[in-house]
C-alpha cells in the first residue's frame, strides 16, 4: 500500500518560543479558491494558528513563509474526534432518552448537554490528544 501524501498548508511564522513555532495559516473552503467567488459571495476563509514543536526552531524567523504538514491519518483522527464522535454521542443520548420515555424537548436538552460534556472532556484531554497529532514544518 502506497504511503499517502500528508496534508500541507503554506503559512507565515507568527512567533517563536523555544522549540515551539506558531504558524498562521489561511484555511480556505473549496469555493474560496473559485474564480467566481466574488459574484456569489459564498467564499469563506479563516486564519488559524498552528503550534509546531521542532528542535530546528532557531532556523526560522518571524514573518518567514513555511509549509506546515500533518499526516492524513492524524487529520482523519482529528475529524473523528471533533465531528463524528459528538454526533454518535448525541444520537445515543437521544435514543436512550426516547427509550426511557422522556419528552422530545427534554431528550434534546439532555443530548446537547451530553455533547457539551464530551467537548469539555476533549478539552481536558487535549495534551494527551496533541501528542498523537504531530505537525511538521519546512521552509518554503
Amino acid at each position: 500500500m502506497a504511503k499517502q501524501k500528508p496534508i500541507e498548508h503554506v503559512g507565515v511564522v507568527e512567533a517563536i518560543e523555544g522549540e515551539m513555532i506558531r504558524v498562521e495559516i489561511v484555511a480556505e473552503s473549496a469555493c474560496a479558491s473559485c474564480a467566481a467567488r466574488s459574484a456569489c459571495g459564498m467564499s469563506e476563509s479563516t486564519q488559524k494558528i498552528i503550534e509546531v514543536h521542532t528542535s530546528q526552531a532557531s532556523e526560522y524567523r518571524v514573518g518567514e513563509r513555511c509549509v506546515v504538514s500533518v499526516e492524513r491519518a492524524a487529520g482523519l483522527k482529528a475529524v473523528v474526534l471533533a465531528y463524528c464522535m459528538p454526533l454518535v454521542v448525541m444520537l445515543v443520548a437521544l435514543i436512550v432518552c426516547s427509550i426511557v420515555g422522556l419528552g422530545e424537548g427534554v431528550a434534546a436538552a439532555i443530548a446537547l448537554g451530553v455533547v457539551v460534556v464530551y467537548y469539555l472532556c476533549v478539552r481536558l484531554l487535549r495534551d494527551k490528544i496533541e501528542t498523537n497529532i504531530i505537525f511538521k514544518i519546512k521552509k518554503q
